[in-house]
C-alpha cells in the first residue's frame, strides 16, 4: 500500500467517526427531551373532578312540614292529593321507598272523591270535610271475603250501606272493600270499632273505600278495581300510612 493511499484511509475512519459520535449525541439528546414529556413517565397527572353526589328522591309533592310527620320506619306512603281545598276529587298515588333511590310510584295515579266539603287541618265529626294529615293504615274490612291482602282483615256483613250520595247516586256496595285510616281510632282492630280516642266531637270512622261516583262524608273512595290493587299492595312491615290534603298544604 502507498503512503498516499495510508493517509486517505487514516483521514476516512477520522471523519466517520466524528459523523457518528455527532449523530448519536444528537438522537441521545432528543430521545431524553420526549421520554420528559411521555405518557408513562412518573409526572403525577392532573386532578379528575369528582363525580356528582347523588340523593335519594323524597316524596313527591310532600314538603318538609308533612314529611316531619313521617313514622322514621315508614317504606309506603299513599298520597292522597285534592286540588283546592275546598275540592271533593283527588288524585292518588301509592309510593314504596328504596334504600338508594328514595321514594317511586309503584301504582296510580288513580281518581278518588273525598269530603263533599274538601279538606280540613281540625276534623269535627259531620262537618263534610275529610281530615288533612299523615295516618297509619293497619287494619281492613269489607262486606266481600278478603281479596288477599296482608293487613288483618275483617270480612263481616255490617260492612253495609244503603240509600243515596249527595249527587243522587246509590251507595250500596261502597264497603265492600274498606281500609280504615288511624284517624280517632284504636289500631289493630276492626274498621268497625267505635272507638274514638279523642272524643265523639272529632269524628271518626274515616276510611278508603269503594268509590260510590260521588264526594263521601270525609272518607276517600276509589273504584272497586283500584282498592283492590291497593290492598294486595299494602304491606304491615312497611309501616304504611296515608298522606292526604290539598295540594298547597301537602308541599308545605
Amino acid at each position: 500500500m502507498t503512503v498516499r493511499k495510508a493517509l486517505a484511509l487514516v483521514i476516512g475512519a477520522v471523519m466517520c467517526t466524528g459523523v457518528l459520535a455527532t449523530g448519536c449525541a444528537r438522537e441521545h439528546t432528543g430521545a431524553s427531551s420526549q421520554d420528559a414529556h411521555a405518557p408513562g413517565s412518573t409526572a403525577s397527572p392532573a386532578p379528575r373532578p369528582a363525580p356528582p353526589r347523588s340523593f335519594p328522591r323524597p316524596l313527591p309533592g310532600i314538603g318538609p312540614v308533612m314529611r316531619e310527620r313521617l313514622p322514621a320506619g315508614t317504606r309506603q306512603a299513599l298520597v292522597v292529593t285534592g286540588e283546592t281545598e275546598s275540592s271533593s276529587q283527588a288524585r292518588v298515588v301509592l309510593y314504596e321507598q328504596f334504600p338508594a333511590e328514595g321514594w317511586r310510584a309503584v301504582a296510580g295515579p288513580w281518581p278518588a272523591h273525598n269530603g263533599l266539603r274538601g279538606w280540613t287541618e281540625e276534623h269535627e265529626a259531620g262537618d263534610l270535610h275529610t281530615p288533612i294529615g299523615v295516618f297509619g293504615l293497619s287494619d281492613a274490612g269489607g262486606r266481600l271475603p278478603d281479596p288477599g291482602t296482608l293487613l288483618p282483615y275483617d270480612e263481616d256483613p255490617e260492612f253495609s250501606v244503603s240509600g243515596t250520595g249527595y249527587l243522587g247516586e246509590p251507595l250500596e256496595g261502597s264497603f265492600d272493600y274498606v281500609v280504615a285510616i288511624d284517624y280517632n281510632r284504636v289500631p289493630g282492630t276492626t274498621p268497625l270499632d267505635k272507638s274514638r280516642p279523642m272524643g265523639e266531637d272529632k269524628g271518626g270512622g274515616v276510611w278508603i273505600h269503594v268509590d260510590h261516583e260521588g264526594p263521601t262524608n270525609a272518607c276517600v273512595s276509589l273504584s272497586e278495581e283500584h282498592m283492590r290493587a291497593l290492598l294486595t299492595a299494602l304491606d304491615p312491615d312497611m309501616e304504611p300510612v296515608v298522606v292526604m290534603g290539598p295540594e298547597e298544604v301537602l308541599s308545605r
